[in-house]
């Protein structure tokens, strides 16, 4: 056995060998020469004006339509206490994020998991349930090499999805902190590009998959009145984000560093992408997945009756450790787990996945 104590396949977060930190040392250096004051005092609310007028050009939007938070977490509880209350209906994707089902929970929603396909969510599936009378207040969907599937919304559903949140009067909350880490396939427009009145949908993303974890930057874009009641809540939450952070974001940015941590990060995880496929294929080949064209996470289905929470186990015993897919539903997912490429090199994924391998041999000893 390769000489690896602990193998972690769990974790949705770049490894720091493929961090830009020179360059965001650079960035800080320059943020806190250039703007000591926006830096080092409070602001807005709404966060730091050099971050929200790169964010206005990169969308092409009003910066009144815009809102930096620490991090995109938080941008979603916001948008959830806003717009969520005790029975409040909420569309989402099944599986999909646990801790957007945490948040809901936590409000008191009532949740309408829709399942997923390989081209995204079961829009089939969506209509029934609204012609049959479901009235939900929003649609969480993660359009992008989603968490914790992989998959991507293709084209026609992403029209389809604003076609029926016009017709019903519902919102879409395109939920995308993934987007710019596509390796392979096509690129498809972000469904708040398509939404042409400008009120049927609210999109995040975050900069913690693009520059790193640490930062804990993100943004909401959505209508004027939406962000602006969400605004006044985060007044009222801590006065203004963190502005140092955004800060060295916003110089990140501006020069073209992003654009360059980018590249880099694409190409380390689509050499992780494809020594996770190959060692899935090698060491197990009951297990059924989706082949991600981007993002941090790969699905992966073992045959009906396979106990994942058993084999979490004896992975564990061998230094290695993923997420069950029971996590990331309300029901269901008993065989199913979900694997991070993004944070372990090629070698260590191929001894991780064999020796998990090992461990399903030894739960079902008839195995493949």
């Amino acid at each position: 056995m390769a000489d690896y104590t602990n193998i972690s396949l769990s974790r949705g977060a770049p490894s720091l060998d493929i961090i830009a930190v020179d360059e965001l040392r650079a960035a800080a250096q320059r943020a806190f020469e250039h703007d000591p004051a926006g830096s080092f005092a409070y602001g807005t609310s709404a966060g730091y004006p050099r971050l929200l007028e790169w964010l206005a050009n990169r969308h092409d939007v009003e910066p009144d339509r815009l809102l930096a938070t620490n991090g995109s977490m938080q941008a979603d509880a916001f948008l959830f206490e806003e717009l969520v209350g005790p029975g409040d209906l909420v569309v989402v994707e099944a599986p999909t994020y646990d801790r957007t089902l945490t948040s809901l929970r936590k409000l008191g929603a009532d949740i309408l998991a829709i399942p997923l396909e390989a081209d995204g969510i079961d829009v089939g599936a969506l209509e029934t349930a609204l012609e049959a009378g479901a009235e939900p207040k929003l649609a969480h969907i993660i359009p992008n090499f989603q968490n914790p599937a992989g998959c991507t919304l293709s084209l026609e559903k992403r029209h389809r999805l604003l076609e029926l949140a016009r017709e019903y009067d519902f919102l879409l909350f395109e939920d995308d902190p993934y987007v710019e880490l596509r390796f392979a396939g096509e690129q498809h427009p972000r469904m708040l590009e398509l939404d042409e009145g400008g009120d049927s949908v609210v999109y995040a993303s975050s900069f913690s998959k693009t520059v790193c974890p640490g930062i804990r930057v993100g943004y909401l874009v959505g209508p004027r009145a939406l962000i602006a009641s969400i605004r006044k809540r985060a007044t009222e939450t801590y006065i203004s984000p963190n502005m140092v952070a955004q800060s060295i974001v916003a110089e990140f940015c501006h020069s073209g560093a992003l654009e360059r941590s980018i590249a880099v990060v694409k190409e380390a995880l689509r050499d992780r992408r494809d020594a996770t496929c190959s060692a899935l294929e090698r060491h197990l080949p009951d297990a059924r997945f989706v082949t991600p064209e981007g993002g941090y996470f790969l699905w992966v289905d073992l045959p009906e009756g396979s106990d994942v929470a058993a084999l979490e186990r004896g992975a564990v015993e061998r230094g290695v450790v993923f997420v069950k897919g029971t996590d990331f539903l309300l029901e269901g997912g008993e065989s199913s787990l979900r694997l991070a490429y993004s944070a372990v090199p090629p070698d260590q994924i191929e001894e991780g996945i064999a020796r998990v391998a090992e461990a399903y041999r030894e739960l079902s000893p008839t195995a493949a």
